[in-house]
């Protein structure tokens, strides 16, 4: 007998017709410790008139991952990268008073590595990043610093993190 797939593993490895060129990776800005769920989430983005819930992939703080927005359909995450990336965004990445912090739990971290290799898996092309470095290169030296990030999100350098994601040791 077949054990069947985890729902988040069957969507990430689902094959999709639009091409991925990266994985933008995010913070919901709330306090270390706050539970959200990908429905609280969808109510957010529902209200703020989008169509539906602009992340792919949520990952909770006790590592449990929810499905979003269909893979198949672009996201509503990083304005102006939405059709070639896939959005995921763990629940967290503010302190009390709301300053940027990374509140990753050690379960939220051991997840979004299990989801971000079968990510790759699917679209080994794609490059790991957060969603500050989508910021522009203000001063074009060909490096996104934390002078020119619009937001700090996810609040940790999730490229140098994620760097060796889906490749060989």
């Amino acid at each position: 007998m077949t054990t069947p797939l985890a729902p988040w593993r069957a969507a990430a490895r689902a094959p999709i017709t639009r091409s991925i060129s990266s994985i933008a990776v995010h913070c919901t800005a709330t306090p270390a410790g706050r539970a959200v769920s990908a429905a609280q989430i969808r109510g957010w983005h529902l209200a703020k008139g989008w169509k539906d819930i602009g992340y792919h992939f949520v990952v909770g703080l006790d590592g449990t991952i929810e499905v979003g927005r269909p893979k198949a359909q672009p996201g509503a995450h990083v304005e102006g990268f939405n059709a070639h990336s896939i959005g995921v965004v763990y629940v967290g990445g503010t302190d009390a008073a709301g300053k940027p912090l990374d509140t990753r739990t050690p379960a939220q971290k051991a997840a979004l590595l299990d989801l971000l290799a079968e990510l790759k898996g699917a679209h080994p092309a794609a490059v790991i990043k957060g969603h500050r470095d989508y910021s522009p290169d203000r001063n074009r030296d060909g490096q996104i610093t934390p002078n020119e990030w619009l937001k700090a999100c996810p609040c940790f350098d999730a490229l140098t993190e994620y760097a060796r994601v889906g490749r060989p040791a």
